[in-house]
């Protein structure tokens, strides 16, 4: 059995990358000059976002330099420590609504540091699981359709980041703890 579901899974991605320009040829539509425009139009959206990820990511460089992450992390930290929250993954929890990136590389520190089955890393595992780059959503995909006000996505986006990391810590608590 596992070799079977290890043969579907090579051959997935490919069938799949077949199968589709075969049934819209067999559909009448002409595949390679859908493809070509639709890369077109990818192309003038990526151009048309790139001021919204400058902006996002000098934000974020400006709050990591500045040391207002790392300000933020040692206030939180006490309150963290009171519902048994290691604080080592505050600078986690902070990034990751921010950039996946930046998160990614804090994740994967955690993980180097601490071991991969340590509650540390574990955490860290499921946290980065979990949880969305909220802000980098809101830039980019709100940015390349035109939406400007976005107050409510920001903060819906960012009660689910909340809840997720909740969810990720009682989760973790529950399992490995």
């Amino acid at each position: 059995m596992t070799e079977l579901i290890i043969e579907i899974s090579r051959w997935a991605i490919p069938l799949v990358l077949f199968f589709i320009p075969l049934y819209g040829y067999l559909r009448g539509v002409p595949v390679y000059e859908t493809f070509v425009a639709g890369a077109e139009d990818g192309f003038k959206v990526a151009v048309k976002i790139i001021p919204f990820l400058v902006g996002m990511l000098v934000a974020i460089g400006v709050f990591r330099a500045s040391g207002a992450m790392d300000l933020f992390a040692r206030l939180l930290n006490p309150v963290l420590h009171l519902i048994g929250v290691p604080g080592e993954v505050l600078p986690l929890a902070i990034m990751r609504p921010l950039s996946g990136g930046g998160a990614l590389g804090i994740a994967a520190e955690l993980i180097a540091n601490y071991g991969p089955d340590s509650f540390i890393g574990r955490l860290a595992s499921v946290m980065q699981g979990s949880t969305d780059t909220t802000f980098y959503v809101l830039t980019v995909y709100f940015g390349s359709v035109g939406v400007r006000r976005y107050r409510y996505a920001l903060a819906l986006g960012l009660l689910a980041d909340i809840s997720s990391l909740i969810a990720a810590i009682v989760i973790c608590r529950l399992m490995f703890g």
